[in-house]
């Protein structure tokens, strides 16, 4: 298992980095590097906690992203998002070094950084919550999937959407791209759109969660939504 993971951050990285670059038009450009390297070593110590603590959930979160349980509209949703992410950064290449159309303060970079860090360290907290936290919408009746309401679901409903958030807005920042930036909102939208329609799938198929969803009251960020 752990050599799929390795694969897979692998391929992530060069498919990532060809994107970056290629829109890029050049190697040069120190930031993707840096996001590149950040994003592959976190999600290494990722993986291998994961695959410490939980090598059940790891095996879930290495499937693909189209399974026969997945609901149908997700397969959509998620082919949709594999192309729009790949789609933003080029954008972001594009906007940050060929055509040079954002100019980007320094401490700015650090602090998308810190956003991207503190997303996947805190994503380790969803995972030591829920065992159930695959990547797409389905019911796990296999692994004996129930409601969970302890760590960080205690108070949000989707935390690790709430944590991409982070990720979202770090990376453009990080990446120094205001058009990357201004992509950020609608990519919110479609992710609160995907927690609804992943919510009506729970509260319809898991016993218990539509009072669980009655009890805690927001979605991502307490207080908000």
């Amino acid at each position: 298992m752990r050599t799929k993971l390795f694969v897979e951050i692998a391929i992530s990285f060069a498919v990532m980095g060809a994107l970056l670059f290629g829109a890029a038009g050049t190697l040069a450009w120190t930031n993707a590097w840096l996001w590149l390297l950040e994003w592959s070593a976190c999600a290494v110590w990722l993986g291998l906690w994961l695959a410490r603590e939980n090598p059940a959930l790891l095996a879930e979160r290495l499937k693909p992203i189209a399974q026969r349980e997945q609901q149908a509209w997700d397969r959509v949703f998620l082919a949709c998002v594999a192309f729009a992410w790949c789609a933003w950064l080029c954008l972001m290449g594009l906007d940050a070094v060929r055509l040079r159309g954002s100019h980007m303060p320094v401490w700015l970079s650090v602090i998308g950084a810190a956003m991207v860090f503190v997303d996947i360290y805190a994503t380790r907290g969803v995972f030591a919550a829920n065992a159930y936290a695959a990547p797409v919408v389905k019911i796990q009746h296999e692994r004996g999937h129930t409601v969970v309401d302890t760590g960080p679901y205690a108070y949000v409903r989707h935390p690790m959407y709430g944590y991409a958030l982070l990720l979202l807005l770090g990376t453009p920042l990080m990446l120094g791209s205001w058009w990357g930036v201004a992509c950020v909102p609608p990519m919110v939208l479609a992710l609160a759109w995907r927690a609804v329609r992943e919510e009506r799938a729970l509260a319809e198929n898991l016993p218990g969660y539509r009072a669980y969803s009655e009890r805690v009251r927001y979605r991502f960020v307490p207080g908000v939504w």
